[in-house]
């Protein structure tokens, strides 16, 4: 197993075994309330999940977000996820490319597209690698292997710090995503990876030509806790516990985000588990809402455990929308009905 295989592959046990979770800190939808609307005027089984994102139609909007890939047993979840995405509808994200990109008998790992031939995919890559000789080419490349509609930069400057093997070479990256914004063929965007975006970062990303932005707020996954599983360095392991609580909550990054670009594609992801989680996000602004760690445990365990899980939360997003009133995505993010609980 090569050094990149074990690191996703220890990635993905730790999520599922440990505490990887924030601590002290939410993602802030519990906040919010929708009003109950007793007399919705409307059939639940005409309510619609379809929408668009960047120009295609979506079926659902729902994203499984960008998780993993690089090892034998990140392929078998990419292909268990990409299926059920084919099956339901869902956009589907896949790991940081990087490692196929430089080895390329790990590029099979992120191929999904032959398992989901109609969805729209995105590639990723860590945004950092621009500042260690990533350009255009190697970004094409990424986009390529995964067969991907579109390519999306994660910034996880935090992670870097306590990751062994971290690249913390962040000064001066905003040039580099606009000049990669100019010259790519495919849509650009830039997520976090569970620390969030604030409004006014979004508005710089955006005025650098980024596409769309994924917030990936706090309240979920901490991989700085994750990091600290995975360090040698005592100093380090117990310098990861001060951040456990560290980031913006998911709901406040999607509001301020919308906000600062109105024009911008948005993402709502980050803690995510319910249909009801997702209707908040895409009431407070978001285009699509994604799910992450949810989702990786009943990838490992089975493929009907998987689509049950996909089941269950588009039927509590179409039940949310139906104690709303609302019929279809456009109407649920224009409700009135979501209120801030005063707290």
């Amino acid at each position: 197993m090569s050094d990149t295989s074990g690191r996703k592959t220890e990635h993905i046990r730790l999520c599922l075994e440990e505490q990887v979770s924030g601590a002290g800190i939410t993602t802030g939808f519990e906040k919010y309330r929708f009003r109950h609307n007793a007399l919705p005027e409307l059939d639940f089984d005409e309510i619609s999940l379809q929408t668009d994102f960047l120009g295609a139609g979506l079926r659902t909007p729902l994203l499984i977000s960008s998780m993993t890939g690089g090892s034998e047993l990140a392929w078998r979840i990419n292909e268990r996820l990409a299926e059920a995405a084919e099956r339901r509808g869902w956009t589907m994200g896949v790991g940081s490319v990087r490692a196929a990109v430089e080895k390329e008998e790990l590029a099979r790992t992120f191929q999904v597209r032959r398992h989901a031939p109609s969805i729209p995919i995105i590639a990723n890559l860590g945004a950092v690698q621009l500042n260690y000789g990533y350009g255009v080419d190697e970004c094409k490349r990424a986009v390529a292997i995964a067969g991907a509609d579109m390519l999306v930069l994660h910034l996880n400057s935090l992670q870097e710090v306590f990751q062994p093997e971290g690249d913390t070479r962040f000064g001066g990256l905003l040039p580099g995503i606009g000049k990669l914004c100019r010259e790519l063929d495919v849509p650009v965007g830039v997520k976090e990876v569970g620390w969030g975006i604030d409004g006014q970062t979004a508005r710089r990303l955006r005025e650098s030509g980024v596409a769309f932005i994924d917030v990936a707020g706090a309240g979920g996954t901490s991989w700085s806790q994750v990091e600290k599983f995975r360090s040698a360095d005592p100093v380090r392991r117990a310098a990861a516990d001060a951040f456990a609580g560290w980031g913006i909550p998911t709901a406040e990054c999607i509001r301020e985000v919308r906000a600062a670009v109105p024009d911008a594609a948005v993402i709502g992801s980050g803690g995510l588990n319910t249909g009801v989680d997702a209707a908040k996000a895409l009431a407070l602004g978001a285009d699509l809402a994604g799910f992450g760690r949810a989702l990786l445990g009943p990838a490992v365990q089975s493929e009907e455990q998987l689509d049950a899980l996909l089941e269950r939360v588009e039927l509590e997003l179409r039940t949310a929308m139906f104690g709303i009133g609302a019929g279809n995505v456009s109407a649920l993010r224009d409700t009135p009905r979501l209120v801030r609980i005063e707290s």
